[in-house]
This record gives structure tokens, sequence and C-alpha cells, in this order.
């Protein structure tokens, strides 16, 4: 599951509003784990399943996403997202707060510079104009075909 695809989820969700989003995917408003992106929170649960109907073709049901939450939002914050937990604290911050060991400080070595790598953006998916599911590499729906 790319950024793109957890995007275009936030996109519909955003279209749908909550209730019609949780509605016509058959999700249950589920508190604790939100993702927040651009100042709105988002139901993480419902997310994460429609984005892996965008990248699969399957929706993902609720009690598998919410049997598998922790493992995603870490999916989740490498794709840039902020994700916060139960409690309302942010999952990096809740995180870095329950270590007990302290660490010593790191030493490096001056480097040459280099020049950094600008990151590219990952491509869109092609999308079938009819169901929005997400084409495969044949460019034709399997099910609209």
């Amino acid at each position: 599951m790319t950024r793109q695809h957890v995007l275009q989820a936030i996109a519909e969700y955003d279209s749908r509003g909550r209730d019609g989003f949780l509605g016509v995917y058959g999700y249950a408003p589920t508190p604790g784990y939100a993702i927040v992106h651009e100042g709105s929170s988002y139901d993480l649960p419902a997310v994460l399943g429609v984005a892996h109907r965008f990248a699969t073709g399957r929706l993902a049901p609720s009690d598998e996403v919410v049997g598998s939450i922790g493992s995603a939002a870490s999916i989740l914050r490498k794709r840039g997202f902020e994700v916060t937990e139960p409690g309302g604290a942010s999952a990096p911050a809740a995180r870095s707060s329950s270590r007990t060991a302290t660490r010593a400080p790191r030493t490096t070595t001056p480097r040459a510079s280099t020049p950094r790598r600008t990151a590219t953006p990952e491509p869109a998916p092609a999308i079938c104009p009819t169901c929005s599911m997400t084409l495969p590499a044949t460019g034709v729906c399997d099910y609209c075909a």
C-alpha cells in the first residue's frame, strides 16, 4: 500500500463524510487510533481498509485491520502520516517517553559534503473510471471488462 492509496481513501472519506464513508464500507467508529492529515482526523481502520482496496482490489474487513493496527500504524508513519494512539497522544511521542534507559550522545566524524537526492513522488496508480478500482498492469479492469 502506497501513500497515494491512503490519500485516495482520505479523499473519499472527505467527499462522503465520516458517517457516509463508514456506512458504505461497513466500518464502525473506532475511538483511539486516528490518522491526522492536513489538520483533520480520520478513523484509522476504515481508511486503512479502503486504502487496501485501492492497492489490492479487496476491501480489508474491520476485524482484519483492527487485529494488525499496531503494525499498520507503523507503516503509515513510514509513509509520512501522523498516527494518534488511544488517549489522544501522538504515537512517536508516547513511545519516546516510555523509554527508561538513556543513551550516550552519538559522536560523528565529519564527512565530505554530498548532495542529497530529493524524494520523487510516487506515481498515481491508474483507476478504473467505472468502479474506482486500481487497474492491473494490463490497464483493463478485471471487474468491468
